[in-house]
């Protein structure tokens, strides 16, 4: 079916500069959506037609309800927020990790998307209810993956964070998902596989991956994620979802 009668929703990205982010923006645009997009660098779709755009850290409260307000004085409400911004180092054991890298890493995965939470919630009450918020999660919030202390435990909070959302905000009419698209050939994904294997003992299952091209790719977790919060025939009940692997030809 065709998403573009959903024309005339607005949806929030943040993280929008690279990877899944970037992607999904340009596929929600085709669709006829509105952008609300935020991230530290410059969104390849800032200065578009039916597009805010802000860089911003999304660890700074101030910022993240700033942009929250321009986006909604812009376009009016906002439908669908995509918590999509986050980092995967430090990579190394437990042993050997910097209490402040750690710290650093849990206030952009989790604390950033708590913000960008807390502020949709917020925008759809003061909207009488309804609304959909996605938290880009990981594998990595199911499974223990050695050298990954910090995503995992910081993934594997954020998908509790969207149960107690969903939980709490179900009365008025807010379905809040926990999304773990598979794995995406993004910039985080060359950052892996220049991890050395010491730090990283799973590493050559994703060179693997690499050499046998089976990721899934960024548009087609974009197109899943907008049918997902738009399609009805898409709704689900969980909270926790993990994209089946994209089709592939043969």
């Amino acid at each position: 079916m065709s998403l573009k009668k959903w024309e005339g929703y607005t949806v929030v990205i943040t993280g929008a500069s690279r990877g899944i982010g970037a992607t999904l923006a340009e596929v929600a645009l085709e669709e006829g959506l509105r952008l609300g997009v935020c991230a530290r660098g410059e969104c390849p779709v800032a200065g578009r037609e039916g597009v805010h755009a802000r860089q911003l850290d999304i660890r700074d409260e101030e910022a993240v309800e700033g942009f929250c307000a321009e986006v909604v004085e812009a376009f009016g409400s906002i439908d669908l927020w995509v918590n999509n911004a986050g980092v995967l180092l430090p990579i190394g054991p437990v042993r050997d990790l910097d209490v402040e890298d750690f710290r650093e890493h849990i206030d952009i995965n989790l604390t950033g998307a708590f913000l960008g939470t807390r502020a949709f919630v917020r925008h759809r009450r003061r909207q009488g209810g309804g609304g959909v918020l996605i938290n880009l999660s990981s594998g990595a919030a199911w499974g223990a993956y050695e050298g990954w202390a910090a995503y995992c435990a910081g993934k594997a909070a954020l998908e509790r964070l969207t149960e107690v959302v969903a939980a709490e905000e179900s009365g008025q009419g807010l379905r809040a998902l926990s999304l773990a698209p598979g794995v995406v050939d993004t910039d985080m994904q060359t950052l892996i596989r220049a991890t050395p294997a010491e730090r990283f003992p799973d590493l050559d299952r994703f060179v693997e991956m690499k050499r046998d091209n089976s990721f899934n790719s960024a548009r087609y977790v974009a197109q899943e994620l907008l049918a997902l919060a738009f399609d009805p025939d898409r709704k689900v009940e969980e909270v926790a979802l993990r994209l089946e692997d994209e089709p592939r030809p043969g």
